[in-house]
């Protein structure tokens, strides 16, 4: 008989859960961005997902550390450990140029910690040619960001969880989630590079249509829905993870019952 095949190593990857509050009147108080993954992907391709990516070996290297800001007061190595192949910064810099991958949007900030204000049209037309420059490889995300003079501001992202893909998949990663509000003045857009749809959604309803078959998703963002549509305002949310520290981790949490409170299937959400 043969012996079956090791296990895929999981690769570090890094997705932003970006979120704002609802408008007045809305039937839940927060709204999440999602994507959708272009169905030619070989990865979850036509999946439904938070902005995010693998973590690129220049995202860890010291030239992207000297360009972070943010974090002054915390260690990221006692947040969570760094893979094997990436320091635990380099998720934070990865989730930062993901996101403006994925949805036009730069957390940055000048170098006295200052964010910039891209509602000034100079300073958007700069994150677009960041950005372009960036899809085209010019050159590493760290040094495309110093060329503007800014650094990634970290300040804005709150680690939220931990996803590893099952043993059995033949691609896989060690992929950490980040929370983060959607900056006032930036506004995310659809890039179709790899994505085929970009909106904004209630969580709950998302959840809804998740488990209606509508909306095709890993456990990653069913949880992600799940865990948002507990909170009663985007203020709640960004209390309860004050620590900094993950609040689920893939399945253990599911076997577990770590949340006593909450059923992830049988919970009812607003309509």
């Amino acid at each position: 008989m043969s012996s079956p095949l090791a296990p895929v190593e999981p690769k570090p990857a890094a997705s932003v859960v970006l979120v704002r509050t609802a408008s007045a009147g809305s039937p839940e108080p927060i709204e999440v961005y999602m994507i959708r993954r272009r169905r030619s992907m070989k990865f979850l391709g036509g999946y439904y997902a938070f902005p995010g990516g693998k973590v690129d070996p220049e995202d860890g290297s010291p030239a992207a550390v000297a360009r972070c800001r943010g974090l002054a007061s915390v260690d990221p190595e006692t947040i969570f450990p760094g893979h094997d192949t990436a320091p635990a910064l380099a998720f934070w810099v990865a989730a930062v140029r993901e996101l403006l991958e994925e949805s036009g949007i730069l957390l940055a900030c000048d170098a006295h910690g200052h964010p910039i204000d891209a509602r000034n049209p100079a300073v958007a037309a700069r994150i677009e040619r960041c950005r372009r420059a960036l899809m085209v490889a010019e050159a590493p995300f760290a040094e495309l960001v110093a060329r503007e003079g800014w650094y990634c501001d970290l300040s804005g992202l709150r680690y939220l969880s931990h996803f590893i893909t099952p043993r059995s998949s033949p691609i896989r990663f060690s992929a950490r989630f980040f929370l983060c509000r959607a900056p006032g003045d930036q506004a995310p857009r659809l890039f179709t590079e790899e994505t085929s749809e970009g909106f904004w959604i209630h969580p709950g309803h998302g959840y809804h249509r998740f488990l209606a078959d509508e909306m095709k998703m890993a456990e990653p963002a069913e949880y992600g829905l799940a865990w948002l549509a507990q909170f009663g305002s985007l203020e709640d949310l960004w209390t309860a993870h004050a620590d900094g520290r993950h609040k689920f981790h893939g399945i253990i949490d599911r076997i577990d019952a770590f949340w006593e409170h909450f059923d992830w299937k049988a919970n009812r959400f607003p309509s």
